[in-house]
């Protein structure tokens, strides 16, 4: 059985710090319109699909893969609330090697776990 319920739409949601900085919006600002939508159509397809259309990189994180011309970009997320409805993107950066780099994967565990520790405190 599957924790993903067909009651529930997935939404993606971005990663906030505690000040309040939203570096995968401010990721994707900064990029090409044309890039910044083959990013954005990608992640539309997780949205629609679920995490299964997505690479699993390791643990909990997964990443959207969307390329624009030479450009190859990659969106980390993980899945969160009650039945995984929640894509929280994570980290996001312009791919330059064969591999995702592992700062970007720990990058992302970071974010994560610092936006479980205060969605807790906020209870």
């Amino acid at each position: 059985m599957s924790s993903e319920q067909p009651g529930y739409k997935r939404q993606w949601r971005d990663y906030r710090t505690e000040s309040g900085a939203r570096p995968i919006r401010d990721f994707l600002l900064s990029l090409p319109a044309e890039d910044r939508a083959a990013i954005l159509a990608e992640m539309e397809y997780i949205r629609q699909h679920g995490k299964l259309a997505a690479r699993h990189l390791q643990g909990e994180i997964y990443e959207v893969r969307a390329s624009y011309g030479k450009n190859a970009y990659r969106i980390l997320f993980a899945c969160e609330g009650r039945f995984n409805h929640v894509l929280l993107s994570l980290e996001g950066f312009h791919k330059k090697t064969q591999q995702t780099p592992r700062a970007a994967i720990r990058l992302a565990e970071q974010r994560l776990a610092d936006w479980r520790r205060r969605g807790k405190q906020n209870k």
